[in-house]
C-alpha cells in the first residue's frame, strides 16, 4: 500500500492515515476474494485495484474538495466505485450507492458492514426510478458516476437527483471532451450547465482521464428522467 499512499499524496496532497490504509487493505482483500466467485470487476490483481479503482475514485476529490458534499449519490457504483473510497476519506459524508446488479449490491452492503461505515445507504435500483422518487429527486449536493453511460444519457440519470446549486461529476476517459460537447444541450434541458473539464493523468493508467462537472442551475422538468431504458435507447439531443 506504500505506492498508493505516495500516489494519493502526490495527486491530492493528502496523507492517508493508518486507519484509512487498513480500510483500503480490507477492501482490496474482500474485492479480490469475491471476484474469484462473482464477476464484480475485470480487474483481478492488487496493483490494478489500487490504481484503477482506489486512486481513480479518489481523484474525484480534485473537484469535490472545493465544495465538500454533505449528501452524495453514486449511480452505477458496481463494486463501490467511486463512492466507498471517497467515504473512507470523508467519514462525515452521507452516501447513497445505487447499483442494479444484485451481487454487486450485496458486495457493497458487505463492505459497508465490514468497514463499519455509517451514513451509507445501498440501493438495488435504477437511476430513472430514483430520479422520479420524492425521497431522492433533487435531494443531493453531488451525483457522481464512473463508466456507466455516454454523457447525453448520463446527465439524464444524474441531474434530476441533484438540488439546485448542487452539481454532478462524471469520470470519463479520453473521449471525455467529445462527450461533454454532445451533452451540453441535454444538460441545459435538464437544468444543468457545463462548468469544468478537469484533465488528469494517473500512475498506472495509460489513457487520459477527465473529471467533468455540470452545475445544477434550474429545476429539472417533471418529465425527466424518462422511463427505465429510454435515456439509453433515445438520448436527449
Amino acid at each position: 500500500m506504500e505506492k498508493l499512499r505516495q500516489d494519493v499524496k502526490n495527486l491530492l496532497g493528502i496523507t492517508l492515515t493508518a486507519r484509512q490504509i487498513a480500510a483500503f487493505e480490507t477492501y482490496e482483500r474482500e474485492l479480490l476474494a469475491w471476484n474469484s466467485r462473482f464477476n464484480l470487476t475485470a480487474i483481478r490483481e492488487s496493483e490494478g485495484v489500487r490504481s484503477k479503482h482506489f486512486l481513480d475514485s479518489l481523484s474525484c476529490l480534485l473537484v469535490l474538495r472545493d465544495a465538500p458534499p454533505n449528501r452524495l449519490i453514486d449511480i452505477g457504483t458496481g463494486a463501490g466505485f467511486p463512492g466507498l473510497p471517497l467515504k473512507i476519506l470523508l467519514p462525515n459524508l452521507s452516501l447513497t450507492l445505487v447499483e442494479s446488479v444484485g451481487k454487486k449490491t450485496e458486495f457493497c452492503r458487505h463492505m459497508v458492514t465490514t468497514l463499519g461505515l455509517d451514513k451509507v445507504e445501498v440501493l438495488q435500483s435504477r437511476a430513472e426510478e430514483l430520479g422520479q422518487s420524492p425521497q431522492h429527486r433533487e435531494q443531493y449536493d453531488w451525483a457522481v458516476a464512473r463508466a456507466v453511460a455516454h454523457m447525453p444519457t448520463l446527465v439524464e440519470y444524474l441531474i434530476p437527483l441533484v438540488r439546485i446549486g448542487g452539481a454532478v461529476l462524471m469520470q470519463k476517459g479520453e473521449n471525455g471532451p467529445a462527450e461533454a460537447h454532445a451533452a451540453e444541450r441535454p444538460a441545459h434541458i435538464l437544468g444543468g450547465r457545463l462548468r469544468q473539464l478537469h484533465h488528469l493523468t494517473l500512475p498506472g493508467i495509460t489513457e487520459d482521464r477527465y473529471l467533468i462537472v455540470v452545475d445544477k442551475v434550474a429545476a429539472t422538468p417533471p418529465q425527466y428522467p424518462r422511463r427505465v431504458g429510454i435515456p439509453s435507447k433515445t438520448p436527449l439531443k
